[in-house]
Parts: C-alpha cells; structure tokens; sequence
C-alpha cells in the first residue's frame, strides 16, 4: 500500500483506516496515529500536571517525591520480568498462542507482588524518613497496579490493535491530572499526591480489564508450570537487561537522594521530566514497529531490513534537530516551563538532550537484537551500561551533584549506542551502517544548521518559545525534504 492509497483511504474512510488493519505501511501509520494522540495527550496533561507541582511544592517537596518514584522503579522491573515483550514477540508471530494467556496472566500477578515486597523491604533500608518511607510504599503499589495493565497491552500490540491501549492511557492521564489538581489546590504534599496517582492507576486498571474482558477476550487465569518456564527461559535475559537499564536510569536521582542533595534531585528530575517528553516520538514509532519486525523476522530478511531502514531513518530525522534545538533553546524552554528558582536545571538539561538524541538511535539496533532472539546479548551489554553507570555516579556526583548524574548519563548511552551496534552487526540478519543510514544522518546534520542560525537570531529566539520552535522544525523539515528529493534523484532510494 503505497502513499496516495494511504491518503485516498483516509479522507475517503476515516473510521475504517484508523481502526483496521489493511496493509503493513498502513497498519504502521495507523498504530503510530493512535500512540501519537494518546502519548501527546497524556505527555501534554501530565506535562502541565508536574509544572504545577514542581512550582507549588517546591523544589525540596518535588525532590522528595521524585526520588521515591525513582526508588520504587529500581524494584518495578520485577513486576514484569520482560514478560510482556516476550508475549508481544510470540503472539505477533503465533495466533494460536493466545491460549497461554490465562498462564501469562497468572504469572503477571505473581510477579507483581514479589516486586511489591522487594519495594517494600527496601525502603527500610533506603531512608529514616517516616513521611518519605510511606511515599515510597503508596507509589510502589501504584506501579505494581499501572505495571500489570503492560500485560494486557502486549496482548494488544500482538495484534496489533495499539488504540486500544491509546484510550486506556488517556483515560489515566486525565484521572491522574484530575486527583493532582484537586490535591495540590487543596491539601498539597508529596504524600498526598502520591495517593492521586494511586487513585488514577486503580481507576485505569479496572476500566481496562473490564474492557477487555468484556470486547477483546474473556479474562481467567491459569497455572501451567510448564508454560511459565518457557515464558521466563524467554524473558529472563529482558528482565536483567531491563534491572540494568533501570539502574542507569535512576540509580542518579536515587543516589542523590541518598546522600541529601533532595533539592538537586528536583532540578534534575525538572530536566529529565522535559527530556522524556522529546524521546516520546521515538517510544511511539518503535512501539509501531516491533510487531512488524518481529513478523518479518519469520518471514523475510529483505522486508526485514527495509522495514528496519525505513525505523532508522525516522529516528535519525527526529533526533538530531531535538539535540541541536534543546541546546540552542535549554534557557528559554526551562524558563517557560518553571520559574527562576528552577535555573540550575538549564545546563543539566543541555547534557541531558544528548542522552535523547542518543537513545534515538540506540532503540532501533536495541529491537533488532529482540527480534532476532539475542535476549541474552542484550542483557549483557545493559549490564555494561549499568556497571559504568554505577562507577561514574560514584565518582561525579559527589563533586558535580545533577551535571555530573547528567553527564554519566550521557556516557552511559554512547557506550551502549556502540555496543548495540557491533553486536547488531555481528547476531541479527540487519545491516545497520549502510547508504540509507548515512545519508539520512548527513542529511539531518546539514539541515539542523540552518534551523539552529535561525533559532539562535534574536528575533526568533525571543519569541515565545512555541513558535520559535515550530520555526525551527520549518525549517529544518523543508531544508531535509530538498536533501531527500537530491539524493534520491541521484541514488534512486526508495
């Protein structure tokens, strides 16, 4: 299915495209569409939802909350055991698997109070503080509870019906802000807060079994031993990557904590918050892709690698102008966003956006290794990241506090960016350095020049900083079309 068919079934029939599965390109299109509102619309309302909270608390009370969410995310992997990318992965290429569900299910639950115990456990070791201890506890079970809706959507991404987990996931967005608005206009706290998410994830947990339950397949449980130990002889490899990914995700604001510095753990978190929003587009595509790699995988390494090519090159295009503009813009967005006392996020922000361009290219050599069944090769190159992670933590922060968490962070990537790739290289049928990589990164890199001369004019940089963004993307996106229509006129790309 080509691009004018694609257009042509849009205007003709919306409600058809957008809720059918029709063809490859279009089923691609039309997952990425649903994640895209669902992903803007919650991004956009808990966005809105932290700017409130980290002003109105404080960057102390903020820290305080932003460190008990990273603690219990050290523990929540263990909810999940990389149990749903497996289910994801086999059911995408095997119908007739879903009739292990009920055991997967049952698996999920047992899992997820082994985590709630570990969440409990280490919080008695992690602090004295009574009030910050209980914080803990409250959003560890509301993780646990969020985190067992991930098992519902494998089942969806397998068949590849991403909308409805858009419309769960917007559903929790909105009960979120609607608890932490109320919370923080009328009884503000970090602990009072936290038992708004806890509302929000119960509330989205039961609406989404009930819908499932009820639209998409009846809910029971089973317990076939046999069936759990092939799930987890699958999965293992994928939790320990995911425990050690986890570490050099939050062992910095954990450690921060720990040694009292909670009011650079919020100006961290009040960069990372606005980081994790531009890696958003990245989650979404690869969320749309990994079903159709995994089908390919089985299928045929030409439409393998093409479909792969056509993952890359997006996130090429995306990352680069997101690292370029977060740097030339870090002064202006931290300024709209929060409020002076919130300037200390600047400089850790501008470290923070090379993460993001990284980890841009970093998730598509990453998905390759899971297709391709290199579980084990993947977990062995997360715990490298997590054992650099963990030294240069030891060493930075002490003497750079947030820029020195920064930095290892930035680190930690570029050493799992290169990793990914030579073992992409070596285990999977992809060949990741190729023409159509190349081009798209020389092509990203030349039109992100232009777009950062005209962002960095004083005309446009002091703008509001909206349209001195959506300025930039203009430009940069016109500059990389003329690039594409040169290089395929010459080199015939598809």
């Amino acid at each position: 299915m080509n691009f004018r068919t694609i257009l042509r079934n849009i205007i003709s029939n919306p409600q058809v495209f957008l809720l059918k599965n029709l063809g490859v390109k279009q089923t691609i299109a039309k997952n990425t569409f649903w994640l895209a509102v669902a992903e803007g619309i919650t991004r956009f309302l808990k966005l809105i939802l932290i700017i409130y909270v980290a002003r109105i608390l404080g960057a102390t009370e903020y820290g305080k909350f932003t460190f008990a969410l990273a603690f219990v995310g050290l523990f929540a992997v263990f909810s999940d055991f990389g149990v749903s990318q497996i289910t994801t992965r086999e059911l995408a290429r095997e119908k007739e698997k879903e009739k292990e569900f009920p055991d997967i299910l049952s698996l999920k639950i047992l899992l997820g109070l082994g985590s709630l115990g570990l969440i409990l456990i280490g919080s008695f070791f992690i602090t004295p503080d009574l009030t910050l201890r209980e914080i803990i506890w409250i959003l560890g079970v509301y993780t646990i509870i969020s985190g067992f809706s991930g098992i519902i959507f494998a089942f969806f991404r397998a068949r590849q019906k991403m909308e409805y987990e858009s419309w769960t996931k917007i559903l929790q967005a909105l009960v979120i802000t609607g608890a932490g608005f109320f919370i923080l206009f009328n009884c503000p706290s970090a602990q009072n807060l936290s038992f708004g998410y806890l509302f929000a994830g119960s509330v989205a947990l039961t609406s989404i079994l009930s819908f499932f339950h009820f639209k998409v397949w009846r809910l029971k449980l089973g317990f076939n031993k046999d069936v759990w130990r092939n799930v987890l002889s699958m999965s293992w490899p994928l939790a320990l990557a995911g425990i050690f990914g986890t570490i050099y995700n939050q062992t910095d604001s954990v450690m921060m904590g720990y040694w009292g510095q909670i009011t650079q753990t919020g100006w961290y978190n009040a960069a990372y918050k606005i980081v994790g929003v531009t890696l958003i587009p990245a989650g979404l595509i690869g969320t749309s892709f990994y079903p159709v790699l995994s089908k390919f995988f089985k299928e045929s390494k030409e439409k393998l690698q093409n479909a792969w090519d056509y993952y890359m090159e997006s996130m090429v295009f995306l990352g680069i102008p997101i690292v370029v503009g977060g740097i030339a813009l870090a002064p202006r967005i931290i300024d709209w966003i929060y409020d002076p006392s919130y300037f200390p996020s600047i400089f850790a922000f501008q470290i923070l956006i090379i993460m993001a361009g990284i980890s841009f290219l970093c998730q598509p050599l990453s998905q390759a290794l899971v297709v391709s069944n290199q579980q084990k090769n993947l977990f062995w190159i997360t715990l490298s990241g997590a054992i650099v992670n963990v030294i240069l933590n030891l060493i930075l922060i002490p003497k750079y506090s947030l820029y020195g968490a920064a930095a290892t962070t930035v680190v930690t990537l570029l050493l799992l960016f290169f990793l990914l790739f030579r073992f992409a290289l070596k285990f999977t049928p992809i060949t990741p350095l190729n023409l159509k990589f190349l081009f798209s990164f020389i092509g990203a890199g030349l039109s992100s020049f232009p777009m950062y001369l005209a962002i960095t004019q004083p005309t446009i940089y002091n703008l509001h900083i909206l349209f001195s963004i959506l300025i930039g993307a203009g430009i940069y996106a016109f500059c990389f079309a003329v690039f594409k229509i040169i290089i395929n006129a010459f080199l015939r790309f598809p």
